[in-house]
């Protein structure tokens, strides 16, 4: 008697899943750049931490300071969920777009990995460590590495979507 329900439970659990997964690589499939830029977290930025944000990568300042400008773990938050957003946007310039970069690419979906990976790390230490010294070295990697990003993903715009390039530095 256990064995069916368990079966009829797994069976569910695999039809939610693949359920969900159209879903959201139907939503993926209408997206427009604007609806991309939409997305983006205004209420964070990384202009205080670079001289020169969105054109060169790394940051001009040391981790405390960063620690202090990214106002902690708000600001590790939106650099997780921006590197999400810029992710897609990629994504959606290898659909739309003729002859994009595809080393630029692969370097803009590694870069949202490991900074993905980092910001999650920074988050777990400062939830048992609170601002250690740890967590600010994690912060000020993931916001280097989101200047990184950021800068390639200007970059593909500016190669790719001319006309869409305002808006993202707007919205960065």
């Amino acid at each position: 008697m256990i064995f069916p329900l368990l079966q009829l439970a797994a069976l569910t659990g695999v039809a939610l899943y693949l359920g969900r997964w159209r879903t959201s690589v139907r939503r993926r499939n209408t997206q427009s750049w604007d609806t991309l830029i939409v997305r983006l977290r205004p209420d964070w930025s990384a202009r205080e931490l670079s001289d020169h944000f969105l054109w060169k990568e790394g940051v001009s300042t040391t981790p405390e300071e960063t620690w202090k400008r990214m106002r902690g773990a708000h600001g590790l938050w939106a650099i997780y969920q921006n590197a999400r957003v810029m992710l897609e946007m990629a994504d959606y310039a290898v659909r739309h777009c003729e002859g994009v970069d595809r080393v630029l690419i692969e370097n803009l979906r590694s870069d949202a990995l490991q900074i993905r990976v980092c910001v999650i790390m920074a988050l777990c230490q400062y939830a048992f460590s609170q601002a250690s010294e740890g967590v600010r070295v994690n912060a000020f990697r993931a916001a280097s590495m989101y200047t990184g990003m950021a800068a390639r993903m200007t970059q593909l715009l500016q190669d790719n979507a001319a006309v869409v390039l305002p808006d993202f530095v707007a919205a960065m």
